[in-house]
């Protein structure tokens, strides 16, 4: 099923490990390149599949678009897993049937957005405060399916200069949040409590904050009020300027911090990311037989891939009609 655009021409049902579709002749702006990206992705739900639903503005195209297949009949037999309360509320309204993981621990695809992508398929993910439940539901799933527009391809983790957010309990949350710094110092991290611009604070799941000045110097602006997620925490945000190194030794860094609940950053998870963009969509699948990942994609005729003994490869492709796939 092709991509209802008229920008773009039609995909036939093969399963490439890498798709160009034709660059578009108008320009379109991020949400409809958002949208078009949601499309593709639903593209790969089936009937009778368990669907972890993502959160943030390019996740909600997908939920609509489930939604709008389930009630035309082309998708039967769909349970919806939400990631965020706000996500839970969009698909009720919509008539998408949901669970929980306590009955489905294992989904058969998850569908969701991301802050950040690298070269090697990691991500940033939870800048709208849903870090914690989407990795649950997105770590227990057979297909992790990423819809980003290109703006959000880094070179590194932290390489768009926005935050890398990580979820903590509120209990004497400025000495998590200057460990947190000082865990990062070399890369010029600065940690910043999130707030909310409501002035009666931000309310989810009947949990209501109230704050504590903080130092501007360490992030908060004095008199602001802290987000608070729906389990009740707070959010980190943290800034580099300079490559954070090791993603999974930060990433264990982290977590072992007391007061820590979970961090952003999505390693080793996303097996297919769709990337909307001025040259047309694209497709990135991980290659995940005999351990080999897919780690870098162009429009050439030659894609560069990892093996698992860390070495680099060639791998041959073949073009036609404006299409790119592994042979």
């Amino acid at each position: 099923m092709a991509i209802p655009c008229p920008h773009f021409n039609p995909v036939t049902s093969e399963k490439p490990a890498m798709e160009v579709l034709s660059p578009s002749p108008v320009v379109l702006t991020q949400d409809e390149l958002k949208r078009i990206a949601a499309y593709k992705a639903v593209e790969m739900v089936e009937s009778g599949m368990v669907v972890g639903l993502g959160t943030g503005s390019t996740a909600k195209h997908a939920v609509d678009r489930i939604a709008e297949l389930l009630h035309k009949g082309k998708l039967k037999k769909i349970i919806g897993i939400p990631t965020s309360t706000k996500t839970h509320k969009q698909a009720l309204s919509l008539g998408i049937p949901l669970s929980d993981l306590d009955s489905h621990p294992v989904l058969d695809i998850a569908i969701d957005g991301a802050d950040e992508i690298d070269p090697n398929l990691n991500l940033v993910k939870g800048r709208g405060g849903s870090l914690l439940r989407e990795k649950m539901v997105e770590g227990v799933c057979k297909k992790f399916v990423v819809i980003v527009d290109e703006s959000k391809l880094v070179k590194y983790i932290g390489g768009s200069g926005l935050a890398m957010p990580v979820e903590i309990v509120p209990f004497c949350w400025k000495f998590t949040a200057k460990r947190l710094q000082e865990l990062f110092e070399h890369a010029g991290c600065v940690a910043k409590l999130r707030t909310s611009a409501s002035s009666n604070g931000m309310e989810n799941g009947g949990y209501v904050a109230k704050l504590s000045t903080f130092a501007c110097s360490n992030g908060m602006e004095n008199g602001g009020l802290p987000f608070v997620t729906d389990n009740g925490n707070y959010v980190v945000d943290l800034y580099f300027t300079r490559d954070i190194g090791d993603l999974k030794a930060a990433s264990d860094a982290i977590l072992r911090l007391a007061g820590v609940v979970e961090h952003g950053m999505f390693l080793d998870m996303a097996t297919t990311v769709i990337v909307a963009g001025d040259r047309g969509v694209t497709i990135k699948n991980k290659i995940i037989n005999n351990a080999d990942e897919l780690i870098s994609i162009s429009n050439s005729i030659a894609i560069e891939a990892k093996r698992k003994d860390g070495q680099y490869v060639t791998v041959a492709t073949a073009l036609s009609k404006g299409r790119t796939w592994l042979s």
